[in-house]
């Protein structure tokens, strides 16, 4: 009797490359703006020019990177909620939803439109404009470090390959 052979199929999927998922420019750039954006928060968390209030609630994570969509988009002057919501690239809903917990954190309040009287404008409050020091200082500090850790010659090279790609 002849013994049965058993050939082994290979599975196609096996020979997909796999580490393209983890290694394209795409994630690269979205952990790069995950750890740039902790690092910001955790910079404000500790800086003593931030109110207490506010303070605490960047160092219990309760102020997200969606949060700083506002303090990064918000116009001093004031802005829109459908403005503000087309910057940032959010929904009109999701930005409303970040704008009310900013109002009850006292970072901005609303106000009639006087160009537009069926309009409000979101402005920051005086405590608002005290964190977006506090965020200018804190990204400053994030930068810096960042052409610390990979040089400045290549920070240098990175910031304006972003630039030129991101405004295409």
């Amino acid at each position: 009797m002849k013994a049965r052979t058993t050939s082994k199929k290979t599975d196609p999927r096996e020979k997909l490359p796999q580490d393209w998922r983890q290694n394209h420019l795409g994630r690269l750039l979205g952990q790069a703006m995950r750890r740039f954006d902790e690092r910001v928060l955790y910079l404000m968390a500790h800086d003593v020019q931030v109110p207490l209030a506010l303070s605490n609630l960047a160092s219990r994570a309760q102020v997200s990177a969606a949060h700083v969509h506002i303090t990064r988009h918000l116009s001093t002057k004031g802005s829109t909620l459908r403005d503000l919501a087309q910057d940032a690239g959010m929904t009109k809903q999701a930005m409303g939803a970040m704008v009310d917990q900013c109002q009850a954190w006292g970072l901005v309040e609303r106000e009639m439109d006087e160009l537009d009287k069926r309009s409000k404008l979101i402005r920051f409050t005086p405590t608002g404009l005290a964190w977006l020091e506090a965020f200018r200082g804190a990204v400053a500090r994030a930068e810096e470090e960042f052409r610390q850790e990979v040089g400045a010659e290549v920070a240098t090279v990175i910031a304006l390959g972003l630039e030129v790609y991101a405004l295409g």
